[in-house]
């Protein structure tokens, strides 16, 4: 079975190499076109592209997806099946054209958390479970029919980027599991239940704007809001005129005298914000213009 995979980042590079792993026949990987990155500005090839490279494996990047040149060129690997996995929304000529359509990898337990940024928004919401799955492309996003799911425990300490390794390893499974279900037609399509919209959680993309930590809210879910940030796009507060990234912190659950957003320090060991029900202990963070750091090293380096 003929197979061109698309995606972008290192999350999806675990699928690809899965599949070249089982022996499946990749003839073509779909990425975005390379973009100027750093203070050089100089091009940087995608996660995807660079182990493609490596494979040997052809590579096309096209500016836009319904362009006829990159049409007639994805039309010529005559694909049996296309695997997309963290890529950009494909129209309708691109997701039909292989005779056995075209699946998704999802990072959520469908129908739930659709949209761009599921695994952040799972952790905001201080879920105990998530998990992975696949499904065939259709014209809403993330609406396909089911073709197979996998569990995965979230921990009560668990960040974004923790999140995202456990289910880059077994998202990648799933999608061999997927292909050769496909190839040896034992597979069956469920279609998403309707769902009250009132139950569904959605998974928008995340902003800046997004980010700024509201100390108004309780311990566990401000706590909750920056583990769910973590490492990226990161949570953030003021301090000093200046941006405040916060990466790691533990809840202190007690009763509270201060104002929200009160800064609680001895100068060397600890630094602490107030929250409405007790306080966030900060371990690791990082000043706008300085390097990342753990909490008793920023204090020898800050006046408070």
């Amino acid at each position: 079975m003929r197979i061109i995979f698309m995606g972008t980042p290192e999350f999806a590079v675990a699928s690809l190499e899965a599949l070249l792993q089982a022996g499946e026949n990749v003839v073509a990987v779909v990425t975005v076109a390379d973009k100027p990155a750093g203070r050089g500005q100089k091009l940087q090839e995608s996660a995807v592209k660079k182990f493609a490279k490596e494979q040997h494996i052809p590579v096309l990047q096209p500016n836009k997806l319904k362009d006829p040149l990159f049409l007639e060129e994805l039309k010529s690997f005559q694909a049996d099946l296309q695997v997309v996995v963290a890529f950009r929304m494909l129209p309708e000529v691109v997701w039909n054209m292989p005779p056995k359509g075209t699946i998704n990898l999802h990072a959520s337990l469908l129908p739930q958390y659709r949209g761009a940024a599921p695994i952040n928004h799972a952790v905001i919401n201080g879920e105990q479970e998530s998990g992975v799955t696949t499904f065939m492309l259709q014209h809403q996003i993330d609406t396909g029919n089911i073709l197979f799911s996998e569990k995965v425990a979230v921990g009560a300490h668990d960040t974004a980027g923790d999140l995202h390794d456990k289910l880059m390893e077994i998202g990648a499974k799933l999608v061999v599991k997927t292909v050769q279900a496909i190839k040896n037609n034992r597979y069956q399509q469920l279609p998403q239940t309707t769902v009250d919209a009132n139950q569904l959680k959605h998974a928008p993309k995340i902003f800046k704007e997004d980010c700024k930590i509201d100390w108004n809210q309780p311990v566990y879910q401000v706590y909750n809001f920056i583990r769910g940030l973590s490492p990226s796009p990161t949570a953030f507060t003021e301090f000093q005129g200046k941006s405040l990234k916060i990466f790691k912190c533990r809840p202190i659950r007690e009763k509270q005298h201060e104002i929200p957003g009160t800064i609680q320090t001895d100068s060397k060991h600890y630094l602490r914000f107030a929250v409405v029900d007790g306080a966030i202990d900060v371990l690791e963070l990082q000043l706008e213009g300085k390097k990342r750091m753990h909490v008793e090293e920023f204090l020898r380096g800050v006046r408070l």
